[in-house]
């Protein structure tokens, strides 16, 4: 099938684009890399009068360390992000988390803003943002404004920024030393959306006792989402002290809207959420206690 008839706008500025989205209202589309907006115009699961193209705009693109956060504007492709040195050594989850996203070439149009407009539950990118509290830099004709990772996303591909308001940058917190990083998640095959999946952030002491948790979860509810109970319980604790089975079960607590489809049963993608938490678990506990620096 091909899109319904649309008319196409290139903004030479972020300020001309939400100037357009203002203008137009609900008839307009902001389209960057499109991996996932013109498969839905082009089966027709959405019609748009209007398409914005936001994908030459250079004061979307770029990545730089900001004192203790890396700014990442949000036109930059995921390629870019899994591939870039700063991102490596500042914001590690993000390097480990990109190649699950889709396959390479998605990867090389596919953005960072993007993905994360776009606010699929089982993304990599939003449980990223949420997993270590990112900040979202929005603009619209009324001016810029940010929105914490916590407030950002809403419901199923939905979030809390406004119809004129655009996506422009994700500043992303630097982790200390000390720290460790792991990704895992499951799916029928590689470059599927995940059936479930976590992200596991973890900071140990001298003593090798938990002194900051953050563990992400995708696949299991409308938005992303973060597992608090298993968080709570670990800070303050030593890594030998808790197994990963526990941290599997802990993360599950409270999930009582996990979505079924043909890819599962709830009962089943709680299961398969519980053994990735764990196995996430253990790798970032075994990085970080490794992270003598």
């Amino acid at each position: 099938m091909k899109p319904a008839a649309f008319d196409y706008h290139r903004p030479d500025t972020v300020e001309q684009a939400v100037g357009l989205l203002a203008e137009l209202g609900d008839d307009a589309k902001v389209i960057a890399g499109g991996q996932s907006l013109v498969p839905m115009l082009s089966m027709r699961l959405a019609y748009f009068d209007h398409l914005i193209d936001i994908s030459r705009l250079s004061e979307l693109q770029g990545i730089e360390r900001r004192g203790e956060e890396l700014w990442i504007g949000a036109g930059t492709t995921e390629a870019t992000v899994g591939a870039d040195a700063q991102v490596r050594q500042a914001v590690p989850l993000l390097t480990k988390a990109t190649p699950y996203v889709g396959h390479f070439q998605i990867r090389n149009r596919g953005t960072l803003g993007g993905s994360i407009a776009h606010a699929d539950a089982a993304g990599e990118y939003p449980a990223v943002a949420l997993t270590l509290d990112a900040v979202m830099e929005v603009a619209s004709p009324r001016g810029r404004r940010e929105i914490a990772a916590a407030d950002f996303f809403t419901g199923v591909w939905e979030t809390a920024m406004e119809p004129d308001e655009m996506l422009t940058a994700v500043r992303f917190p630097v982790w200390g030393n000390r720290s460790g990083f792991a990704v895992h998640e499951f799916a029928r095959r590689h470059g599927d959306y995940a059936i479930a999946g976590a992200l596991v952030a973890v900071q140990l002491d001298q003593d090798d006792r938990v002194s900051r948790c953050a563990i992400g979860l995708l696949g299991l509810g409308s938005t992303p989402r973060r597992a608090t109970a298993a968080e709570q319980a670990v800070v303050g604790k030593r890594v030998g002290e808790v197994t990963p089975e526990e941290i599997g079960r802990l993360a599950m607590t409270g999930l009582d809207d996990i979505p079924e489809d043909l890819q599962g049963s709830a009962s089943y993608r709680r299961r398969v959420g519980a053994a990735m938490t764990a196995r996430a678990w253990t790798e970032a506990t075994q990085e970080a206690g490794a992270n003598n620096a």
